[in-house]
């Protein structure tokens, strides 16, 4: 998609541009927003599970976990 620098475009150009983003967004299916979220909110529940940032990463597969110590003498 070629870029499009604004500035340079007349007016009419630039309403058709926005005619044909609203033609696209008008065909949209709306939801209400109390139904959005809890949605989300099931799906977020159902994968806690396996969620790291809510468990947290295992000792086993924590790539950041220290090899080994330093012993000074």
């Amino acid at each position: 998609m070629p870029i499009i620098n604004v500035e340079e475009l007349t007016d009419k150009d630039k309403a058709l541009m926005e005619v044909n983003q609203l033609k696209l967004e008008v065909k949209l299916e709306r939801w209400m927003t109390s139904k959005c979220c809890e949605e989300i909110k099931d799906y977020i529940q159902a994968g806690v599970e396996e969620d790291t940032l809510v468990k947290g990463i295992s000792e086993e597969k924590n790539p950041f976990k220290e090899k080994g110590g330093c012993v000074v003498s």
